[in-house]
C-alpha cells in the first residue's frame, strides 16, 4: 500500500512516504497548535505582559507587532524551505532553538533585547505551520492527507476558542511566565515528532543553484511592513504617522519590487501568473474573506464582552471553550465526512451561511446582552469554522499545479498570516472610527437642559447624593458620560456584525464562482445510496 501511496503521489512532493505515519501526524498536530495558540496568547495576554515587563502602552503595542510581522516575514519562504533544506532542518533544530528563546523571554526587562528576542521566537514560530503543511502533503500517504489536514484546519478555530480560557489558567493560577513557557515543553516534543515521522533527505543542491533569494526576501519583508504599519496605524492615527506611512509606502514599493523580480527572475520562486487560474485565485480570495468573517469570532464576541461587560478573559473563554472550541471534535469528523462523499463546495457554503447567520444574529446586540446571550452565535461561528477551513484548504490543494506548489504555498501562507493580522488590524480601525462617528451622532441628543436630560440626571444625583453631597452632580455627569459612550461601543460593534455579515456573503457569492476540481487524490467517493438502502431491506425468509 506504501508504495502505491508513493508511486501516485505525482510531482507535488519529492518526500519519500513516513515510515511511522502517526509521529508525521503528531508532528503536524504539535506544530499547527503551537503556531495558532502561541499567537493567540500573546495577543489575548498583551494586558498582562505589559504588566510583567513594565512596558508602557507604546511598547506593548510594538512587541505584539514585533511577534507577528516576523512570523510574516518567514513564512511564505517556508515550503521551499522544507524542499531546500529538508523538513528535519528546517522543523528539528528551529523547535529546540525556539524552546530555548521560549524559556529566556520572561527573564529579560531590557526593552531593546525583548524586542529582539521577540523577533527571534516570531520569525522560529512562523516556519512551524507551512512545515507542518509540507509534512502531509511530502511523507504522508494519501490516504491519511484528509485527517492530517482536518488537523492542520481544525488549529484556527480551536485556537481562537480555547486560547482565552488558557491565558485565564496561566495568568491567575501557574503565572504569566506560561504565555510562553508553553513552548519549552511542546517544540522539543514536536521536533522529536518530526525526527522521527519524517525521513533524512539530502541537501537538494540544484534547487539552491536556482534559489531566488531575491523573491524570497523581497515578499517577506514587504508583507511584515504592510502589516506593521497597518497594526500601528490605529494607535499613530495613520497618515498623520511618518511611521506609518514610511511603513506602508516602503512595503508597497517592496511588494512592486517582488512582482517585477518575478516577472525577470529566470527561476521564479513564486510568479504570481499562479493567481490567475480561476479556481486558485476565488479559493485565496475565499480563504481571505473566511478570516474577514471571521473576525465575528476572534475579535467582536471576545472584545464585547471585554469592553462593555468587563469580564475578565477567563471569565469569556468558558463561553468560547464550551460553544465554540468544544463541538469541533464533532463538527470537523462531520465536515471529513462530508468532503470525501460530496463536493467541498458545499462545505463551504454551509461554512459561509452559518457564519452570516451568526453575524446577522449579532447586529441585534444591545448592552443587556451577557455572556449567555452569545451561546447561540458562538455555536454557529464554529459550525463556520469547521465547515470552512478544511474545504478551502482541500479545494486550494485539489485546483493547484503539483510544479508550482512552492509558489502557491507562499501566497497561501500570505493570505493566512497576512490577511488575519491585517484584517484585526482594519477591525480595530473600524471599531474605533464607528465608535467617534456614533458618539457624534448621540451627542446632539444629550444636550444640558433638555427635559429628559436633566430627569436622569436628576435620578443620578439622588443616588449619589448618600455617598457625598458636594461630588453627586460631579459623578452624576461622568456616569451620564459613560453611559453614551457605552452605547457608542455597542452601535460600533453592531456596525461591525454587520460588516463580517458581509464579508460572509460576499464568500458565498464567490464560491458559486468556482468551478469543478479535476479529478485526483483529493476527489470525492460519491456515496453508494443504493447499495446502502438495500443493505436495510429486510432478507425473505
Amino acid at each position: 500500500m506504501a508504495e502505491n501511496d508513493a508511486a501516485s503521489r505525482g510531482p507535488v512532493s519529492r518526500g519519500e512516504v513516513a515510515r511511522y505515519p502517526l509521529f508525521a501526524v503528531g508532528a503536524v498536530l504539535l506544530g499547527a497548535f503551537l503556531a495558532n495558540f502561541d499567537s493567540r496568547l500573546t495577543t489575548v495576554g498583551l494586558p498582562d505582559l505589559r504588566g510583567a515587563f513594565s512596558l508602557t502602552f507604546d511598547e506593548g503595542a510594538w512587541l505584539s507587532t514585533a511577534a507577528i510581522g516576523s512570523q510574516i516575514l518567514i513564512a511564505p519562504a517556508v515550503a521551499w524551505l522544507a524542499t531546500a533544506f529538508g523538513l528535519r532542518r528546517v522543523l528539528g533544530i528551529p523547535s529546540l532553538i525556539y524552546a530555548a528563546v521560549s524559556l529566556v523571554i520572561p527573564f529579560v526587562h531590557h526593552f531593546p533585547t525583548l524586542i529582539v528576542l521577540s523577533v527571534l521566537h516570531g520569525m522560529l514560530l512562523g516556519t512551524f505551520v507551512p512545515a507542518t503543511l509540507m509534512i502531509i502533503l511530502r511523507n504522508l500517504p494519501i490516504r491519511w492527507w484528509l485527517p492530517a489536514i482536518a488537523i492542520y484546519a481544525i488549529r484556527v478555530g480551536f485556537a481562537l476558542d480555547s486560547s482565552t480560557s488558557l491565558v485565564g489558567l496561566y495568568v491567575e493560577h501557574l503565572g504569566w511566565q506560561w504565555l510562553y513557557w508553553q513552548g519549552v515543553v511542546i517544540a522539543p516534543l514536536m521536533g522529536l515528532m518530526v525526527y522521527l515521522g519524517t525521513p533524512a533527505e539530502e541537501v537538494n543542491h540544484e534547487c539552491l543553484k536556482d534559489a531566488d533569494w531575491g523573491g524570497m526576501l523581497l515578499l517577506g519583508t514587504s508583507m511584515a511592513m504592510i502589516y506593521a504599519g497597518l497594526d500601528q496605524g490605529n494607535r499613530l492615527d495613520w497618515l498623520n504617522s511618518g511611521t506609518v506611512i514610511a511603513l506602508l509606502f516602503g512595503g508597497a514599493l517592496l511588494f512592486v519590487c517582488f512582482l517585477v523580480n518575478e516577472a525577470l527572475a529566470p527561476q521564479p520562486w513564486a510568479h504570481f501568473k499562479i493567481l490567475f487560474s480561476r479556481n486558485i485565485g476565488l479559493s485565496l480570495a475565499i480563504l481571505l474573506l473566511y478570516t474577514m468573517t471571521g473576525l465575528s469570532n476572534a475579535s467582536l464576541v471576545p472584545n464585547f464582552l471585554g469592553t462593555v461587560t468587563q469580564l475578565r478573559p477567563e471569565q469569556s473563554g468558558a463561553l468560547l471553550l464550551v460553544w465554540g472550541a468544544l463541538p469541533m471534535f464533532v463538527l470537523v469528523p462531520a465536515s471529513i465526512v462530508l468532503l470525501r462523499h460530496f463536493d467541498s463546495r458545499l462545505a463551504i457554503v454551509i461554512g459561509f451561511t452559518a457564519f452570516a447567520t451568526a453575524n446577522l444574529l449579532g447586529t441585534q446586540l444591545t448592552h443587556d446582552w451577557a455572556r449567555e446571550d452569545f451561546t447561540l452565535i458562538v455555536a454557529l461561528q464554529s459550525v463556520g469554522q469547521a465547515f470552512l477551513v478544511l474545504p478551502i484548504i482541500i479545494t486550494s490543494l485539489a485546483n493547484s499545479d503539483p510544479t508550482r506548489a512552492t509558489a502557491y504555498a507562499a501566497y497561501i501562507q500570505v493570505m493566512r498570516l497576512g490577511g488575519a493580522e491585517i484584517g484585526v488590524a482594519l477591525m480595530g480601525t473600524w471599531l474605533r472610527v464607528r465608535e467617534q462617528v456614533n458618539s457624534a451622532y448621540l451627542g446632539p441628543h444629550v444636550q444640558s437642559g433638555d427635559p429628559d436630560v436633566m430627569k436622569v440626571l436628576q435620578a443620578l444625583i439622588n443616588h449619589f447624593t448618600s455617598f457625598g453631597a458636594g461630588s453627586a452632580q460631579g459623578r452624576a455627569i461622568g456616569t451620564l458620560a459613560a453611559e453614551v459612550q457605552r452605547e457608542a461601543n455597542v452601535l460600533a460593534y453592531i456596525d461591525a456584525f454587520w460588516l463580517c455579515f458581509y464579508f460572509a456573503i460576499a464568500g458565498l457569492v464567490l464560491t458559486a464562482l468556482l468551478t469543478r476540481a479535476p479529478q485526483g487524490p483529493l476527489s470525492q467517493t460519491p456515496l453508494n445510496l443504493g447499495a446502502m438502502f438495500r443493505g436495510l431491506r429486510p432478507r425473505p425468509r
